[in-house]
């Protein structure tokens, strides 16, 4: 008998051990192959409501504004042209200013055209009988050209990073007389992981813009580029890419349909260089767009990563601009000629400048008026088939009180011209609690009405409970995105950024990667860092709108994004 309960015993110990082990191991089977983020997915939902319901949440009445029907304005956006520093300044009374784009007019390996200027200076060098000099300003080409077609600044030169510039300053009616082709050399390419490259040229026989195009349109591999607005490299690509399309007409329905194709599986446009690089040292992205002088003074591009050069080349032509008297088209051309001496071409090349002397470009000169309706294209097709649904959520606590929550409204009032009609946006504010002021909507007319009027009734008051206002933004996104599968989810957050209510970072950080939404952040008087750790979550660009240029910078951000 005894024997007998003993071997029940063990019986039922093994009973219990084979069990657990195939419990363990159907969990363990479930889950192979799944990321971790995949499986927070699974319970992502539950867990969004459950945080949902510890906040309290009203909806406001929407209340229509007055809205402005005129489009937007990019000249009344710029700031002060004394926001781009000027890196070296003019020493005698007879001179020129000359718009220098950051790879050459900045400093160190950025610092080129800065030291050629600099020993211009010194070279007391006479023009017209009297000793002459340059004063440059370091500005991006994109935002110095919006400067001279604005009217709202005009230098007596620039020198852009490649010619498709000059071509959109002649289309607006700025005369621009090109000096010199060339004052260094550059070229843009497409960076890829070496795995990347090693597998599409197995498969295409080579890399350049179509086999990348084709690739990307079949959803082989995810790539990025840069606002075209605003960046030379994303500019060129742009009109590269159409022209592999179609290269009889770039702006034809077939160049257009090839675009949508291919933008369709484009996962990331950058604001900013910068923002592109985060995301690609994430491993976000199997490739990307960057200048040649970028990547080899780049470290951490190099050995994993191949430069396959593309479209027109960088190579800094110099534009003397409107009807400049004698004695300045005379520095200019004077300059051009100082900066091409085999000292500064070879310290060019000490800096990164002058590589693949051997690459011609691909493309002859595009007239300006095709560039900046080709610049329309982007803005109207750049979602594909996938428009955009967008939260704003707006600090409105104490401590933004006065002058922070004045310029958050003008960022608002002024930058929601830059967003697209076929996108849908709501509005959420907060402070100890959160309200939706406007529910997620298309943005037409009466949406438009009503975000304004939104904005306008805005006042501050009471704790600040950031993380609360996320939630109930990624509430509403899902929400919008079971009616609408096919939309974009994205959340803008304008805040100081000091959070002292409710949930913290840690509490939803888990959510907002299950989710994958971008969180571009906005502050006002504010703790950055605390803005860009929400931010890099889901490689969106942060911006600190304590500065001048503050909604020229939204706009340009509203202007890829939506």
């Amino acid at each position: 008998m005894a024997r007998k309960s003993k071997f029940l015993l063990i019986s039922g110990i093994i009973l219990v051990v084979v069990f657990v082990l195939v419990y363990v191991g159907v969990n363990l089977t479930s889950n192979l192959g799944k990321t971790k983020p995949q499986i927070t997915a699974q319970d992502a939902a539950k867990r969004l409501n459950k945080l949902y319901s510890n906040i309290s949440v009203r909806t406001d009445t929407p209340i229509k504004g007055q809205i402005d029907l005129n489009p937007a304005d990019v000249g009344e956006t710029l700031p002060d042209i004394s926001k781009y520093p000027i890196t070296v300044n003019n020493t005698t009374n007879n001179y020129v200013e000359i718009f220098s784009s950051p790879e050459k007019g900045g400093t160190g390996v950025d610092g080129w055209l800065t030291e050629t200027a600099e020993a211009f200076n010194k070279a007391n060098i006479v023009v017209n009988g009297k000793p002459a000099s340059v004063k440059i300003r370091n500005i991006a080409s994109g935002t110095g050209v919006d400067y001279i077609k604005s009217g709202k600044y005009i230098p007596d030169a620039i020198t852009p990073s490649n010619e498709l510039w000059g071509e959109m300053i002649k289309a607006s009616g700025v005369k621009a007389k090109l000096v010199s082709k060339r004052l260094v050399g550059n070229v843009p390419g497409i960076v890829l992981s070496k795995s990347k490259y090693d597998a599409l040229v197995q498969k295409y026989g080579s890399v350049n813009v179509k086999t990348v195009t084709e690739a990307i349109a079949g959803n082989e591999f995810s790539m990025g580029y840069t606002d075209p607005f605003a960046s030379s490299t994303g500019l060129n690509f742009l009109i590269t890419a159409l022209n592999t399309f179609d290269s009889s007409n770039i702006l034809g329905d077939k160049a257009v349909k090839g675009f949508e194709n291919f933008q369709a599986n484009v996962p990331f446009t950058a604001s900013t260089t910068i923002q592109m690089r985060e995301a690609a040292k994430s491993g976000m992205l199997d490739g990307f767009v960057l200048e040649y002088q970028t990547f080899v003074n780049t470290a951490d591009l190099k050995g994993g990563y191949v430069f396959t050069p593309f479209g027109v080349r960088h190579d800094s032509p110099l534009y003397a601009l409107g009807d400049l008297p004698q004695n300045k088209q005379d520095i200019i051309k004077k300059f051009a000629d100082f900066a091409a001496q085999d000292t500064y071409q070879k310290a060019a090349q000490d800096k990164g400048f002058n590589g693949l002397e051997d690459y011609k470009s691909e493309m002859t000169p595009v007239d300006g008026d095709v560039l900046i309706a080709a610049q329309k294209i982007w803005k109207e097709k750049k979602n594909g088939n996938k428009p955009i649904a967008a939260v704003f959520v707006t600090d409105v606590s104490g401590s933004m009180a006065g002058e922070p929550l004045n310029r958050l409204k003008e960022s608002l009032l002024k930058g929601q011209k830059f967003l697209g009609r076929d996108n849908s946006i709501g509005l959420v504010s907060y402070s100890s609690d959160v309200t939706i002021n406007l529910p997620i909507g298309k943005y037409d007319t009466n949406q438009q009405s009503m975000f304004v009027g939104a904005v306008d009734s805005l006042q501050a008051s009471g704790g600040t409970a950031t993380f609360d206002a996320i939630v109930v933004a990624l509430k509403m996104l899902q929400e919008e995105m079971t009616a609408n599968p096919s939309s974009k989810p994205l959340i803008f957050v304008l805040s100081d950024g000091e959070t002292n209510e409710g949930h913290t970072l840690k509490d939803i950080k888990s959510l907002i990667e299950a989710y994958k939404v971008p969180i571009y952040t906005i502050g006002y008087n504010a703790n950055i860092k605390a803005l860009q750790n929400i931010s890099s979550i889901n490689e969106a660009a942060s911006i600190n709108a304590d500065t001048d240029d503050v909604v020229y910078k939204i706009g340009n951000l509203f202007n890829v994004q939506m």
